[in-house]
């Protein structure tokens, strides 16, 4: 299996496509497909036009989070600021206007640090995740949907509430994880 995600892709044939549902957020499409290697399946597809998050970190090293209520698992969830990308806006500018959203602050340098699936599996959904540092506090502003709270925690304060389990959010880990990785070098 080759790790080239440079290598242009194997394409499947599309024999029939039906769009289920058209949303908001997201699409669902039922596609039946023949794959490469001679695979024939029905595939269930959710289209979403991507997604950007970010890890702020404070002068002091803290990392900021936010907790929220996410239908899909029942559940109060820490993660980082993120969201959907808007129509003809950058990674870049997403990004900011999700930390100025959620969080209440500007940055003033932004890295990238990742571009992956979130969940290939089922859903096209491609995620830009960064490193913001610089920190302005600003007015959060939440949209009309959303109860977010912010908390800052020390690296290792973090990193410990994903060992009990009280981060099991995907993006967050890899984020964590990368910070934890350029902090031991």
């Amino acid at each position: 299996m080759s790790d080239d995600s440079s290598a242009p892709p194997s394409a499947a044939r599309l024999l029939r496509h039906t769009r289920v549902h058209a949303g908001k957020v997201l699409d669902l499409d039922v596609d039946e497909v023949l794959e490469p290697g001679g695979v024939r399946g029905l595939r269930e597809v959710v289209r979403q036009r991507g997604s950007v998050a970010a890890l702020p970190v404070l002068d002091d090293g803290r990392v900021v989070l936010v907790r929220q209520y996410r239908y899909a698992v029942d559940s109060f969830v820490w993660e980082l600021p993120a969201g959907r990308r808007d129509p003809g806006e950058t990674p870049e500018e997403g990004a900011r206007r999700e930390l100025e959203e959620e969080v209440g602050f500007r940055a003033s340098a932004l890295e990238p640090l990742l571009v992956f699936w979130t969940t290939p599996g089922f859903c096209d959904e491609v995620m830009h995740l960064f490193r913001a540092t610089g920190l302005e506090p600003v007015p959060p502003r939440p949209e009309a949907d959303e109860k977010i709270e912010a908390a800052t925690f020390t690296l290792e304060e973090a990193l410990e509430m994903v060992k009990r389990g009280a981060i099991r959010e995907g993006k967050t880990l890899v984020a964590l994880l990368l910070e934890q990785q350029r902090r031991s070098r």
